[in-house]
């Protein structure tokens, strides 16, 4: 079988390093990132047709600032920095770096020469997106400035003859108006890609690869009944079939009626599951505790004790699935990235696991190729489009501490909101959106009588990626109707206000 060609994406710990990827794989070339303290043998076996060195948020010339082994510009591939990136090639290749006389930051108007094959077809002005307070100062030998802004003289450089690229703006971002355009420029006519991976490939792979690490083991998958854990089982269930049985723990934290839906849509698929119904003993270590990261320590490893009773009762299991995505992987942090949050199914594991394996073959998909893959491996386009819904569940939903009393009252007004969403038709339209229990308490009037009871948060937001989103502007009506249908018909909740906050600076889940 012929190579997958593919980038590497050289992760320096910017806040877009993510971005970088996504838009890579739009671009229907597939890519990694791996942190750039990577080893040149590592660099050198993954075999890149392309590197991409990301940006980042230190100073190139500082004490300490994360440096490579310039070995990798002599691997003969296409090299394109941003950012940092571009700095850190001026740096390495004898050019030199200085702090900006003007730092730029959002929208920029961006000049190119028009000589660069990396700006082939766009036009000769249009609007960047800057952030940077360090800028070259002087070339490295053999290179050349091709575009420039107001306050920057090296927007963009370029070494034509050995392909090395740097731009000192983000293309990644949706603000740099031709920002795929030259992406693409790079990929296809730099590096010589095509556009030839796509979820049916990914698929077949990823099946493949699933059988050959399973053998002939057992296999037990923690099925949570969202999208990631649900394509995780459709794509093992075609992989190993009746190797593959799916524990669905009921934590006494999920949506309304959910636990139903879940072994319904699991039963038409003919996935073999087991639902543990383990309500209390969650509840009972979950009493008492109000700090967020705490509470996805204590369910993330309360999850795998669970799978490990489960598992003795099954005999012998070798592997343990998991629905993890990239952007878990990220934001539980990745090479010099900040830590957001951690993830129970990341960040939240004990060290003692009782299995063989742990196997994640969703682990470098965005949600948006979930979804596309889920649809390749046949499941019913309203599983696929289920709302995203974070392990913890509504434990990160209900503010503060959680009681049995809350969870109710956040499961009626939750199923209220996302029925007037469905309603109005915006499901799709919409990338999120749910209902979060504050802990805020205040006075209301109801039938002429006095209340003090709870306000209820609404947040939708419209992403493709997940690691950005915006708040998403709902129809007035909308939002009414849900307000006065939650008011009147769930107890305790006299008040509703709407999160229009975006990400970032905002998480899309409050906790």
């Amino acid at each position: 079988m012929e190579k997958q060609r593919r980038v590497l994406v050289l992760d320096f710990g910017g806040q877009y390093n993510l971005l970088i990827a996504r838009r890579v794989r739009e671009c229907g070339v597939y890519c990694e990132i791996i942190p750039y303290s990577a080893s040149p043998e590592r660099i050198r076996d993954f075999a890149p047709d392309g590197i991409i060195f990301t940006g980042g948020p230190a100073t190139v010339f500082a004490d300490g600032a994360p440096m490579i082994d310039k070995s990798v510009f002599e691997l003969g591939v296409p090299v394109l920095g941003i950012c940092y990136g571009q700095q850190l090639m001026t740096y390495l290749l004898g050019g030199s770096c200085k702090k900006a006389e003007t730092r730029e930051y959002g929208k920029v108007e961006l000049r190119h020469t028009g000589v660069s094959l990396l700006f082939d077809g766009v036009p000769q002005q249009s609007v960047c997106w800057m952030s940077h307070g360090v800028e070259v100062e002087s070339l490295s030998p053999g290179f050349r400035v091709c575009a420039t802004t107001a306050g920057c003289a090296c927007a963009a450089i370029e070494n034509a003859e050995k392909k090395l690229y740097g731009v000192q703006f983000h293309p990644e971002v949706l603000h740099t108006q031709y920002g795929t355009d030259i992406l693409k420029n790079f990929l296809y006519k730099i590096c010589g890609l095509r556009a030839d991976w796509t979820m049916s490939s990914y698929s077949a792979e990823a099946v493949e690869e699933c059988r050959r690490r399973v053998g002939s083991g057992k296999v037990l998958l923690a099925l949570s009944g969202g999208v990631d854990s649900s394509v995780a089982a459709a794509l093992l269930h075609r992989a190993v079939g009746e190797q593959l049985t799916c524990i669905f723990v009921d934590h006494g934290l999920l949506r309304k009626n959910e636990g139903d839906e879940v072994m319904q849509a699991m039963g038409a698929l003919g996935v073999k599951v087991i639902r543990v119904n383990a309500q209390q003993r969650f509840l009972g270590r979950l009493a008492g505790v109000s700090e967020p990261e705490q509470k996805r320590k204590i369910i993330g490893e309360e999850f795998i004790r669970v799978f490990e009773d489960e598992a003795k009762k099954l005999g012998k299991v070798d592997f343990l699935v998991q629905g993890t995505i990239y952007p878990d992987v990220v934001e539980s942090g990745v090479g010099e990235s900040a830590v957001i949050k951690s993830h129970h199914n990341v960040g939240g594991l004990p060290d003692h696991v009782d299995f063989k394996e742990i196997i994640e073959p969703l682990r470098r998909l965005f949600k948006d190729e979930v979804r596309q893959l889920g649809l390749e491996l046949g499941l019913p386009e309203a599983l696929v489009w289920r709302q995203p819904f974070p392990g913890p569940g509504l434990a990160i939903r209900v503010i503060g501490e959680i009681t049995e009393e809350k969870l109710d009252i956040l499961r009626d007004a939750d199923a209220i909101f996302r029925e007037e969403i469905a309603a109005a038709g915006l499901q799709k339209s919409v990338g999120q959106y749910f209902a979060v229990l504050t802990p805020l308490r205040s006075v209301g009037v109801m039938g002429d009588e006095r209340t003090y009871d709870y306000t209820l948060a609404l947040r939708a937001v419209e992403t493709t990626d997940f690691m950005t989103a915006n708040w998403a502007r709902l129809p007035y009506d909308v939002l009414e109707k849900a307000s006065n249908r939650i008011v009147g018909e769930v107890k305790h909740i006299n008040r509703i206000v709407y999160d229009i906050t975006s990400k970032p600076p905002a998480t899309i889940e409050w906790e």
